[in-house]
């Protein structure tokens, strides 16, 4: 399900909230699509071996960005919420997942308007892996799920 469409005063809203800049190439996907499932052309992405696979991590939805009332499914809102349930690292912004497995824009080295990367975390394992330096990178290395052999 996708969100309402994004505007302008909400963007500002949610980088109030979660105490961060996105990144503007976040922002233009939003803009274009509010969440939701992702396409099979690109719901993975390729990456070292970790719980989920040898070769990759999956990419099946992106959370959008709406206020509560509008919230029928998890937005980018529910970051902190998230983390304290889940007992994840701070700051990051989570983008998708589970609860078991997350992708997130990890803030914790490059601060809070940097230019943050793209992280696998599995809280069960307590593993993190790191996919992509930045969320252009991620979203050029997205690829089909079927494309792996594993």
């Amino acid at each position: 399900m996708t969100l309402p469409p994004l505007i302008p005063e909400l963007v500002a809203a949610a980088e109030q909230q979660l105490g961060v800049t996105l990144p503007a190439e976040l922002i233009r996907l939003l803009e274009i699509r509010n969440g939701g499932v992702v396409a099979e052309a690109w719901d993975a992405c390729p990456a070292a071996p970790n719980s989920w696979a040898g070769d990759h991590v999956p990419f099946e939805h992106l959370h959008g960005i709406a206020a509560a009332p509008d919230a029928v499914e998890m937005s980018l809102l529910d970051t902190g919420y998230l983390i304290r349930e889940w007992e994840l690292p701070s700051p990051i912004v989570l983008l998708s997942g589970d609860g078991h497995t997350w992708l997130a824009l990890d803030y914790r080295v490059c601060g809070p308007h940097g230019s943050p990367p793209v992280v696998w975390f599995d809280t069960d394992s307590g593993a993190e892996l790191t996919v992509a330096a930045d969320f252009r990178t991620f979203v050029e290395a997205l690829t089909a799920a079927e494309s792996f052999p594993d």
